[in-house]
């Protein structure tokens, strides 16, 4: 009997491991929209980043710490995003599956084309220059396409069984995707080879993809907040070029957009730039439908 129920134990054991949802934890809620999504039912998604935040600069909780000390998985932007506070999370957690160059750590830039690779030196005298690129990639839908097929292949690596499922969701996703990117750049179609000055350069992806032209930036460098002198020079900039568009990004100071709105009468709007940024954007779809839809609603 004892013989028995200890193969009874051992077997649900096996059974639970065998079926055990893969821990995954992401660094901002875009990826972990897209990872819930590929992964479905088979892994458990935790993002640190909520999408009302600057990812830039998070803090590094304990509890983020006892997020990436228990993940299989822990997914990244990359591209020095997250190098102010991912780097303390990854050795505080001694978890050595998630460290870089592991299989547990996935950046998912692999295959993007990045934006503004500096061709020099990079400094601080720069502002907040990243040596790589721009890593605000998300924010072009096309990447998404892409941003989903580097963690469903990674998903695949960790977890082959299920190697089916993961694609199945991963070719749903990708289906559903491009068909909205389709919708989306219809709707914006009247907006195309207009000027726009942005806070930071969070957008700059986006405006590529949606055939928008960034003439200039609310900070005269990156990460450095605007002066006088130099929002005076972007008023100028506005009535010289005759911009009609200026965009802040939702955790930033929306007070010089809207000073140079006032004294330019072009038209000032706050965009979420994540999944989260506002209670209706609960997936990596309704973020560009809320983008698209604010937009063209204030032309």
């Amino acid at each position: 009997m004892k013989k028995f129920i200890s193969f009874f134990l051992f077997a649900f054991f096996i059974s639970h491991l065998a079926h055990a949802k893969l821990k995954v934890v992401t660094t901002t809620s875009d990826l972990a929209s897209i990872a819930s999504l590929v992964g479905g039912d088979l892994i458990e998604v935790k993002s640190l980043g909520k999408g009302t935040q600057d990812p830039h600069f998070l803090d590094a909780k304990p509890s983020y710490t006892v997020l990436v000390s228990q993940a299989d998985l822990l997914i990244a932007v990359g591209l020095e995003l997250e190098i102010g506070w991912m780097p303390v999370l990854q050795t505080q957690s001694r978890n050595p599956k998630v460290q870089i160059n592991q299989r547990g750590y996935l950046e998912a830039w692999q295959e993007i084309p990045f934006l503004e690779i500096p061709s020099g030196r990079v400094d601080r005298s720069m502002g907040d220059v990243h040596s790589i690129g721009n890593p605000h990639y998300w924010l072009n839908p096309q990447n998404g396409l892409i941003m989903a097929k580097n963690i469903a292949d990674r998903l695949k690596e960790l977890d082959p069984q299920n190697a089916e499922i993961y694609q199945k969701n991963l070719n749903a996703f990708q289906t559903e995707l491009q068909s909205r990117i389709s919708a989306w750049q219809s709707q914006l179609k009247g907006m195309r080879g207009q000027k726009i000055i942005t806070y930071h350069k969070t957008f700059n992806y986006f405006a590529e993809w949606a055939g928008l032209d960034v003439a200039g930036h609310i900070e005269p460098k990156p990460g450095i907040p605007p002066n006088a002198k130099h929002i005076l020079e972007v008023q100028d900039q506005i009535r010289r070029e005759h911009i009609l568009l200026v965009i802040t990004e939702a955790f930033n100071d929306p007070k010089p957009g809207l000073e140079l709105s006032k004294k330019t009468g072009a038209k000032n709007i706050m965009l979420p730039t994540a999944v989260g940024g506002e209670p209706e954007i609960k997936t990596y779809f309704d973020l560009f439908d809320v983008i698209v839809k604010k937009i063209i609603n204030i032309i």
